[in-house]
């Protein structure tokens, strides 16, 4: 009875159901947008094109969906592409930091000081049975009887000293120069050697000065030991206005002695650049004399320059260039800014907070800072203290061998697993998603020249005092943007989705020559599908309990 009610119903239009899947899909095929499928069912096709038709539907539909796949995988992989747009505008000048490279020598290590000197005379005399000249022995002998102790009790270990080292490779002898480190407990050993012995002995030098001046309360260091502006810095012009104290931040560098960052902040408008050229930058008359320097910590003679971003810690030892005295050199500037996307494009952090890593440094976020803070707190937590180049978190000490006989062997076997990437440091440090870049490029020439040295020398000692002899070791610093146009550099999604569903539209309407409509009768037919196949379900079934009735 029901089943008539159904095909009455059907009859007058109320649900539009077929009677067998047969008659279902000769409807679609005759009826849908679909290209190809009217073949299958037309009345004058034989059999062998129904089955070709039915082939060329199947490839076509396996080479939509592989396109599909492999369009999902390119956009699963969120690929970027890079879009650069230019700027124009007036724009802060960059931080400047200028070092001269004449670590100087702190009262308090003096006497420590003056026996690591006599420590690497032994030491190349050992090695080379070369002699330093009587006047060198004349001042170190003054400098060692004027030398003030220390009391602390610290003394030089002669545990390191520089040796030659000969090593068998494929069958060849080799010879280095290094020294050795242990652990703790002395066993473990390793040379820390290298092929020329000049780069050894500045590596064993530097080894030993860091475990002397690890000894030197932090305050001396900052405070009680910096040299005047004056001595380093003899004028200073920006836009052609003289600079003014405010302008500059002194800190002391461990490796570069006593260092000025100018313009560290940025938000001074003084400093807003508005024309490009040499007569609108930064002006500077340079000293770069050495005095009581080290001389196998910074073998070099001048000063070391770097532009970098506002409120960021100046990484000398990675970046700069180097400024040699008695020259003239411009260097230009150009700015680049990069915008990264981060998220599933890339990893990368907008001010740092989200980073696991505790930043050392009272700085905005960079990644050199990152690594720096990533790689102390591992020696902190493996070797017991602190790199001396690197800052300290609040209740950490610095390393030295008087209380941390091992930590030149745990340092250098943890430095070389940073370098191969073999610690967590460079998962853990993001790039920034914005930063700006400072390319530069520099020009010299000799500064004076012949005719112009000798009124140049009488300006100078007449305006600020310099004799001739230390005229000599002046250096002329020009800064300057070489234009004010910025190139911005930005991340955008190569597949977005908007992107993708119109590929999807388009492999889709190559293959089928459909649309989205087409999709829906697709749909349609499933809908179709599963609600014969469970109308032909209950039919069986109340057939099968009147069959047990009866």
């Amino acid at each position: 009875m029901e089943v008539e009610e159904a095909a009455a119903a059907r009859q007058e239009g109320l649900l539009e159901l077929y009677g067998s899947f047969r008659e279902m899909f000769e409807f679609f095929c005759k009826n849908t947008t679909i290209h190809g499928t009217v073949r299958l069912v037309s009345s004058g096709g034989t059999r062998g094109k129904r089955a070709l038709w039915t082939l060329l539907l199947l490839a076509s539909l396996a080479m939509l969906y592989w396109q599909f796949a492999l369009m999902f995988s390119q956009f699963w992989a969120y690929p970027v592409v890079l879009t650069m747009s230019m700027h124009s505008e007036p724009k802060m000048f960059p931080a400047v930091t200028v070092c001269n490279l004449d670590p100087y020598r702190f009262e308090p290590v003096r006497e420590h000081l003056e026996q690591l000197d006599r420590m690497a005379e032994e030491s190349l005399s050992f090695l080379y049975g070369s002699s330093f000249s009587s006047e060198r022995r004349f001042r170190r002998k003054e400098r060692s009887g004027n030398g003030n102790g220390n009391g602390s009790g610290f003394q030089l270990s002669h545990n390191f000293s520089l040796v030659r080292v000969v090593e068998i490779r494929a069958g060849r002898k080799r010879s280095s120069v290094g020294f050795r480190l242990c652990n703790s407990t002395g066993g473990n050993c390793f040379y820390k050697s290298y092929s020329s012995g000049l780069d050894a002995i500045l590596e064993w030098y530097r080894f030993h000065y860091m475990n002397i001046m690890a000894q030197v309360p932090l305050v001396t260091n900052t405070s009680q030991h910096q040299q005047h502006l004056q001595d380093m810095i003899y004028s200073c012009q920006y836009d052609g206005e003289p600079c003014r104290p405010s302008d500059f931040v002194h800190f002391h560098h461990p490796a570069f002695g006593s260092c000025y960052t100018f313009n560290s902040k940025g938000t001074d408008p003084f400093w807003t650049a508005t024309k490009p050229g040499i007569p609108y930058g930064l002006s500077l008359l340079l000293r770069a004399q050495q005095r009581a320097q080290l001389p196998l910590l910074s073998p070099l003679a001048g000063l070391r320059v770097l532009i970098h971003r506002h409120n960021q810690s100046p990484f000398l030892e990675h970046e700069g260039f180097d400024i040699r005295p008695g020259i003239a050199t411009a260097i230009a500037i150009r700015q680049d800014e990069v915008n990264r996307l981060g998220g599933n494009y890339g990893k990368c952090t907008t001010d740092g907070r989200d980073v696991a890593v505790e930043l050392l440094y009272n700085s905005s976020y960079s990644l050199q800072a990152c690594l720096h803070s990533c790689f102390q707190q591992l020696m902190l937590r493996r070797c017991g203290c602190g790199y001396y180049y690197y800052p300290l978190p609040a209740g950490a000490r610095h390393c030295d061998y008087g209380r941390h006989p091992g930590w030149g062997h745990c340092f250098y076997q943890l430095y070389s697993r940073l370098r191969n990437h073999r610690l967590n440091c460079f998962e853990q440090c993001p790039k920034p998603c914005r930063e700006s870049l400072y390319k530069v490029s520099a020009g010299t020439a000799k500064w004076p020249s012949a005719k112009s040295q000798d009124w140049v020398r009488q300006a100078l000692r007449h305006q600020n005092g310099i004799s001739s002899n230390s005229s000599r070791a002046i250096a002329k610093v020009s800064i300057f943007y070489q234009q004010l146009n910025s190139q911005a550099v930005h991340e955008a999604p190569l597949l977005s989705e908007n992107v993708l569903l119109s590929r999807m539209g388009s492999q889709w309407s190559l293959w089928f020559g459909s649309s989205v409509l087409s999709v829906l009768e697709v749909l349609e037919l499933l809908l179709d599908s599963l609600l014969l196949s469970l109308l032909l379900c209950c039919q069986r079934l109340r057939g099968g309990k009147s069959w047990i009735h009866s």
